[in-house]
């Protein structure tokens, strides 16, 4: 179940519900996980570079793009959305494989290498602290660019309510709130891709179930692994120009809960896959060339 074509989409049925992903390429098997408020239509030109050499593997995570809509919060936990990913790779015939990831995505994929560790060969995050630092070390700076991790995690129905009168609105300045980014930065096919599934009012709700389980799902499980690293070669991308990188010394951050890391500050914001599409991919394929699987 490999198809060659770039441009096809599969969807797959796991237990939980059905998830959407593109597949493309020939070659060790490697997952890119998106982040908020994309879908997998984000990591399209890096696939399309990376794919030369692997096989790469794009899905939307649980919530968001064309993949189930969980009704619950607890069902949109970055472990949740992990054992999506486990199952998805198993069922394509992959036990272990290359992860990569950014934003919400960066998280489930630091989430999988440690509930998983036997199936992540490598690992990449891309923009992200661990989840649990950056919740219980706000910072003013941090506090005013991610001010939507506490406004989404508000009681159902405030936020679903505000968003849905115009999400292009709020997700668009999303977008262009946590660093350097301009709207012309992002491809129109690829913000066209956004807008179609950041206005379906089921995945406006999964999304805000996404931020209220990190905080009451997710903090709890990464108390618990405070003291576990993740061993396997890993990757740490940061957007220079980001509001991530100005609150935070992010590699210093992730130096003790990575054992064999390496890390590069790209040009762009928080963003920097969509601004920087070919500089993304050549800085994957220089750390994947590194470790091969």
């Amino acid at each position: 179940m490999r198809p060659r074509d770039p441009g096809m989409t599969r969807t797959l049925d796991l237990p939980d519900g059905a998830i959407a992903f593109d597949i493309t390429g020939d070659g060790p098997p490697l997952l890119l996980l998106h982040g908020f408020p994309q879908n997998r239509a984000m990591w399209r030109p890096i696939a399309a570079e990376l794919a030369r050499t692997y096989t790469v593997v794009a899905p939307d995570l649980r919530g968001y793009g064309d993949s189930f809509r969980p009704s619950r919060m607890e069902e949109m936990s970055f472990r949740a959305m992990g054992r999506d990913m486990i199952r998805l790779m198993a069922a394509l015939g992959f036990d272990r494989f290359h992860l990569a990831g950014h934003d919400r995505g960066a998280r489930t994929a630091h989430r999988v290498a440690l509930d998983a560790p036997g199936a992540v060969a490598t690992l990449a995050v891309m923009d992200i602290v661990p989840t649990h630092h950056l919740l219980s070390t706000i910072t003013a700076d941090v506090a005013r660019a991610y001010y939507h991790w506490f406004f989404l995690a508000q009681p159902d129905p405030f936020p679903e309510t505000l968003i849905g009168h115009d999400p292009d609105t709020y997700f668009e300045r999303c977008l262009l709130g946590f660093g350097k980014a301009e709207l012309s930065d992002f491809a129109p096919d690829l913000l066209a891709e956004y807008r179609r599934t950041w206005r379906d009012p089921a995945s406006i709700r999964a999304m805000c179930h996404d931020y209220r389980a990190a905080i009451d799902v997710d903090m709890p499980h990464d108390a618990a692994d405070l003291d576990r690293t993740v061993d396997c070669p890993a990757l740490v991308l940061y957007g220079r120009d980001g509001a991530m990188a100005r609150a935070m010394d992010v590699p210093a951050t992730w130096a003790p809960r990575l054992s064999d890391m390496r890390h590069a500050a790209l040009p762009g914001g928080h963003f920097f896959p969509d601004q920087h599409p070919e500089e993304t991919a050549a800085a994957l394929a220089a750390f994947l060339a590194a470790h091969p699987l």
